[in-house]
């Protein structure tokens, strides 16, 4: 049972080293060579709950079809962002119940943390992206096998934030840093985080880590 405990948080982990360029490279996984085969079927009841609750925010997004990439990436109930009320960086498709949990996290938790905390608007949200399909690295061991959430559109890696008054806080520079206030403000939007997300995996997990906050709706929770 210890031996479990120890692994689980590779387990859960859907992202590894996935991102910036400087970044080692993950695990890929041989997408369909055809393309994407489209899904037909009608729209789960969930599925559709969440694209209400997208629109009562009065979120712009685009709803897309479900698609099965091969190699057992699989996106269904996904959503392009389109505008959140503020900018995000890097979006691909992200299954709706992670933009849900994304968008509410950016508006009523990072925002309101840079005004109150580092006393700037929030204008832009940095990330790494969200769908990608591979398997899982970490601890520089390959388990490419085991899907990462991100080949189910289920994950997104949040790099960084723009203020009004022109400050960039990155995860990378900042997560250690010796700025008081930089550094509550990262750890009240971790904490928010945690709360909202099933798995939250930061710079104190592990070293693939480094310069991201790993976010996903995969199995939980687990936060780091």
């Amino acid at each position: 049972m210890r031996v479990f405990a120890l692994f689980l948080p590779l387990l859960l982990s859907g992202c590894l080293f996935g991102g910036g360029g400087d970044r080692p490279a993950p695990a890929p996984i041989r997408e369909r060579p055809g393309g994407p085969v489209t899904l037909n079927g009608p729209t789960p009841r969930e599925t559709q709950q969440c694209f209400a609750d997208l629109s009562r925010e009065q979120v712009r997004y685009s709803a897309l079809p479900d698609r099965d990439f091969g190699g057992g990436c699989i996106v269904t109930g996904a959503v392009q962002l389109l505008d959140i009320g503020v900018p995000v960086t890097g979006l691909k498709s992200m299954k709706c119940g992670l933009a849900r949990s994304f968008t509410a996290w950016v508006r009523f938790a990072v925002a309101p943390a840079a005004g109150q905390i580092l006393g700037s608007d929030l204008v832009r949200v940095e990330t790494y992206g969200t769908y990608s399909c591979r398997g899982i690295i970490g601890n520089g061991a390959a388990s490419a096998q085991r899907m990462s959430e991100h080949g189910l559109a289920n994950a997104v890696d949040v790099s960084g934030f723009v203020l009004a008054d022109g400050r960039r806080v990155t995860i990378e520079r900042d997560w250690r840093s010796g700025d008081q206030q930089v550094r509550a403000f990262l750890e009240t939007i971790h904490g928010s985080a945690c709360k909202r997300f099933a798995t939250v995996l930061s710079p104190d997990y592990n070293a693939a880590h480094y310069n991201h906050l790993h976010l996903d709706m995969g199995r939980g929770p687990f936060c780091r």
